[in-house]
């Protein structure tokens, strides 16, 4: 199969997968957002909460990476560069969500 191919294959997916979990994260914030500290804390202390926003975030940066990337293909014409892009921005790609979910997980 083509890398272009697969890439599409993957951003379809990802983009599927983001939308209810998307709904998921606006619905509980909605219902968070004028809370106490304790509520905030329990909602990401809660052992499926914890579970499907990491699956978010990781699903969210895994996507924005997919798209960023394909910027990067058609509007960067040096090679160097556009490697270098490509690898920084796979790079944040898994060191934010990480730093994230284990951020959380220490609550």
């Amino acid at each position: 199969m083509i890398n272009a191919t697969k890439k599409w294959i993957f951003l379809k997916i990802s983009g599927a997968i983001l939308i209810p979990l998307l709904i998921w994260f606006n619905i509980n914030i909605i219902i968070i957002y004028d809370q106490e500290y304790a509520v905030v804390v329990n909602f990401f202390t809660n052992l499926t909460s914890k579970f499907l926003f990491s699956i978010f975030i990781i699903n969210a940066y895994f996507f924005s990476a997919l798209s960023i990337s394909e910027v990067f293909e058609d509007y960067i014409a040096n090679d160097k560069i556009k490697n270098v892009a490509n690898k920084l921005l796979y790079a944040s790609a898994v060191v934010i969500p990480l730093f994230t979910i284990i951020l959380i997980s220490n609550l």
